[in-house]
């Protein structure tokens, strides 16, 4: 008898966790929170850009690297998030380009500047389409510029299908992963990280990463994409 009660009350306890650990979520393309997306910098939504069903669009005609213009990137702008686990699902069309910004602070010229990007890419149409070679750093699951992924641990799934994403940090660890794979992770502003920094594309950029707390952005880089099913929780 007292097996059978102990289990009983394993079980309500199990299940009222399962339910505080749900409640921790917040799904950002939901009815509840899809009306905090708007232009960095800005007050309103960018015109090609919709959330619907929990679903997030941006449609525009393709444009190769060398062509490409100042975009029209977004924010989450109900809060600014410190150290949280980001999950999505996102969708590009062949050599399409994109990326995820966290710890992002307005008022500045290019998202890039002060914030960190896990980069969104189609690695081999981009390559095909530009006729040009990417460096590790700059494809798909990457810390732009920082942190290349672990080309063993990593599955990109091809244009035109869904991949998985899912981003957590601490001020201890980051973990960027792909698909179900770990492909990376670092320890940030570490004597690596700034030596990185240092020598890296973001060596004049004195703002970059300095931020410990901010918003969550998504790049309009000149393609087509696609995202659902975006939650994030505060750690």
């Amino acid at each position: 008898m007292k097996k059978i009660l102990l289990i009983f009350f394993l079980t309500i306890l199990f299940n009222c966790n399962k339910k505080s650990e749900n409640k921790e979520w917040i799904y950002l393309f939901s009815d509840s929170y899809s009306s905090y997306w708007r232009a960095y910098n800005g007050k309103t939504l960018p015109e090609k850009w919709k959330i619907s069903d929990n679903l997030l669009t941006f449609n525009t005609d393709f444009k190769l690297e060398n062509e490409y213009t100042k975009g029209s990137d977004i924010i989450f702008s109900k809060e600014e998030f410190e150290n949280f686990e980001l999950y999505l699902e996102w969708k590009l069309p062949k050599g399409g380009n994109s990326g995820i910004f966290y710890h992002l602070k307005e008022g500045f010229n290019e998202t890039s500047e002060v914030a960190p990007e896990y980069q969104l890419l189609d690695d081999e149409g981009w390559e095909e389409l530009n006729n040009a070679e990417l460096s590790s750093w700059q494809k798909a699951g990457a810390d732009y510029a920082m942190y290349s992924p672990n080309t063993k641990t990593k599955i990109l799934n091809p244009s035109g299908e869904w991949n998985s994403t899912k981003i957590v940090f601490t001020d201890k660890k980051v973990e960027h992963w792909l698909n179900g794979k770990k492909i990376l992770s670092f320890i940030p502003w570490s004597k690596d990280w700034y030596e990185r920094k240092k020598i890296g594309k973001w060596k004049d950029s004195k703002l970059y990463g300095k931020f410990k707390k901010g918003y969550i952005g998504i790049q309009d880089h000149n393609s087509s994409i696609s995202f659902r099913n975006m939650k994030i929780r505060k750690l």
